[in-house]
């Protein structure tokens, strides 16, 4: 693989580990092998080099430890099936992925398993049942209409990779803002930091440009640091692919073309928080836990990558059959 020098990105917020964070060590693979999900040993150990412990314990660090758990199984469960959509045969073939997401959200909604469900299914079934033990099914609504834009998106960008065509830069900008899985994410971090958004606030046009830009923040370093693993594997949904085939740059300068979009979207991000209005003492107080949550997710998102062994090679989590 080609030897890319990966530029520096500007990110002031602080990085913070939950004080859990050994024994989630301990614990990040528990949950993956009693629902047996991946196909041998190798693919066990590619998972538990990703560290997704690591990214849970920085992007949630007030959690409590089982709401952290369930934050660590649903990471690993999101990029798990992340491995598939992307690395595998199935990320071209949006008819089939179409039939599995249908079924997920079926099972997240609340319908029965059945002996036809495959190991993903009952491992979700199961994060379910784990999260309206903590929150109401209202707020669980929420979570789910985040997993319906995810799934939504890879079906886009299965479209895509079966015409063997690159997406223009606008397309893929608002793929990407459904793809990198914000909605879930964020939503989230409401039950692991214990707050009480209302609707009111959570459909307010701060919170969702807060949203937008925590995501659009994300994609970007995360699209600098998989560019490697991408190219490597022919994917090209990534913005340094995709600015490099239309703008007919070199992948050098699209790299650091996407560094600075990240760099300014992050001095945009602080200059929004400074003029966001007074909504009064209280849902002030959750505004703030609630940007605090989005830093959070920044910032360990960015630190990740240098614990993490998931961009060094194209080799995918193998599911079992």
């Amino acid at each position: 693989m080609e030897k890319f020098i990966f530029p520096d990105l500007y990110c002031p917020f602080p990085s913070q580990v939950n004080k859990y964070v050994d024994v989630l060590e301990e614990y990040a693979l528990e949950w993956v092998t009693r629902f047996n999900l991946l196909k041998d040993e190798f693919s066990y150990q590619r998972l538990y080099k990703s560290k997704f412990y690591f990214l849970a314990a920085g992007a949630y660090p007030y959690s409590q430890l089982e709401e952290l758990k369930i934050a660590n199984d649903l990471l690993n469960w999101v990029f798990i099936w992340d491995d598939q959509c992307d690395a595998s045969g199935l990320g071209k073939e949006p008819e089939l992925l179409e039939v599995f997401h249908k079924r997920f959200l079926e099972i997240l909604n609340g319908l029965e398993l059945t002996n036809k469900d495959v190991p993903l299914t009952h491992a979700l079934s199961d994060l379910r049942q784990r999260i309206l033990q903590k929150m109401s099914r209202t707020w669980f609504l929420q979570l789910v209409c985040g997993f319906e834009s995810w799934f939504n998106a890879y079906e886009q960008e299965a479209m895509i990779r079966a015409q063997n065509i690159t997406p223009d830069l606008d397309t893929y900008i608002k793929l990407r803002r459904s793809s990198v899985g914000v909605g879930i994410f964020l939503t989230l971090s409401e039950m692991c930091h214990q707050l009480n958004i209302s609707d009111s606030l959570r459909n307010h046009n701060v919170i969702k440009k807060l949203n937008l830009m925590t995501g659009d923040i994300i994609a970007w370093s995360n699209d600098i640091f998989s560019a490697p693993r991408e190219i490597e594997s022919g994917d090209v949904h990534n913005l340094i692919i995709v600015l490099k085939y239309h703008q007919q740059i070199s992948l050098k300068q699209a790299m650091n073309h996407v560094a600075v979009m990240h760099d300014q979207e992050v001095k945009k991000m602080i200059n929004f928080e400074a003029s966001i209005p007074c909504f009064g003492e209280q849902l002030n107080a959750q505004v703030a836990k609630y940007i605090l949550g989005c830093h959070a997710w920044i910032r360990s998102n960015l630190d990740w990558y240098s614990h993490s062994d998931r961009y060094q090679n194209i080799e995918s989590l193998e599911l079992v059959a």
